[in-house]
């Protein structure tokens, strides 16, 4: 995209995260990745120069690109703002772009985008811990608000303690839910309760803990992206209750319906979220100091990082510092 007489604005990214998706998108594991591929889409900077039309941004703005950075901006999901569900909609990075381009990502060192994609970083909210909400978060966020699951005393549990279930956790709790982790890790347990306040922890592989907690939770936000069964957790539900899926498993997951049927329970899935949504998610972190765990790292140490991530050595984000690893090498 050029800026003269456009929308675009330029934008100096100085702290992309590096995220599970972008490691799927590498090794082009869901099938749709365009080489050469620059990933990048939980990206924040500041702007340093305007197209001639912008009129929501100005240069030394604190700004933020997420997952799409276009749509068809005319269907029904355009005009209800979520962009994100347009069947037309660019993703931050290796996707064609109106002008037949493909995007890169926020592992550049500069990004040009419509204005309409870009959002307003909140100036109490650190440019650093910001930049994974701008997926992770707002893909916790939107759920939980669609769903109903956001009445305060309502019991969520939360599926997998990584990048997005602990933001799930803060948001949960901010929203003042009753919050459960649920978690194959039993070392993560006082980690959830002791540092993000959780109000119980159950392993998912303990029969008699995932047993004693049976139809007590109004909803369930499940991250996890890896094949795992589903009827633990739909028994972990009320009656009316919900199970959220946010996780993308490579292989479809097995979904028992005789609980769903006897319950009166409901399966769905929520996707990122839309822009109006995004500015609202960052403005209520901005509200009850929501921030994401991060490590930050300088981008010669991304392979490293990218190996740890596969272990899920992490707490619970790495976010590359380019603008100082430019400095640095110049």
């Amino acid at each position: 995209m050029h800026l003269d007489g456009q929308l675009g604005t330029l934008l100096v990214f100085s702290l992309p995260s590096l995220s599970p998706e972008d490691l799927h998108m590498i090794k082009n594991e869901w099938g749709v990745s365009t080489y050469p591929l620059v990933p990048g889409h939980e990206v924040v900077g500041v702007v340093t120069e305007v197209g001639s039309k912008v009129e929501k941004f100005k240069v030394g703005d604190k700004v933020g690109v997420g997952c799409m950075v276009g749509s068809c901006r005319s269907c029904d999901n355009c005009a209800n703002n979520i962009e994100n569900y347009c069947r037309n909609y660019i993703l931050t990075y290796g996707a064609k772009y109106y002008d037949g381009t493909i995007t890169y990502g926020g592992y550049s060192d500069v990004m040009v985008v419509d204005e309409h994609f870009v959002v307003r970083i909140p100036e109490k909210l650190p440019l650093d811990a910001t930049a994974p909400l701008l997926c992770a978060g707002i893909t916790v966020y939107s759920p939980l608000r669609f769903y109903g699951l956001d009445k305060p005393g309502m019991h969520v549990g939360v599926v997998g303690l990584g990048g997005l279930g602990h933001v799930a956790v803060k948001f949960a709790k901010a929203m003042g839910l009753k919050v459960t982790v649920i978690s194959t890790s039993p070392n993560k347990k006082k980690e959830s309760i002791e540092h993000l306040g959780v109000d119980s922890f159950l392993v998912s592989r303990d029969q008699d803990e995932m047993q004693a907690a049976m139809d007590t939770m109004d909803g369930i936000i499940d991250t996890v992206s890896a094949p795992h069964p589903l009827l633990p957790l739909i028994g972990l539900l009320k009656s009316n209750g919900k199970l959220v899926l946010v996780g993308a498993p490579e292989k479809p997951l097995e979904l028992p319906v005789f609980p769903l049927l006897l319950g009166r329970k409901m399966v769905g899935g929520s996707n990122i979220g839309g822009m109006k949504e995004t500015q609202e998610m960052l403005d209520f972190a901005a509200k009850h100091n929501i921030t994401s765990e991060i490590e930050l790292i300088p981008m010669d140490y991304v392979n490293t990082a990218m190996e740890r991530l596969l272990k899920a050595d992490v707490r619970y984000r790495f976010v590359i510092d380019i603008a100082n690893t430019l400095k640095s090498s110049s």
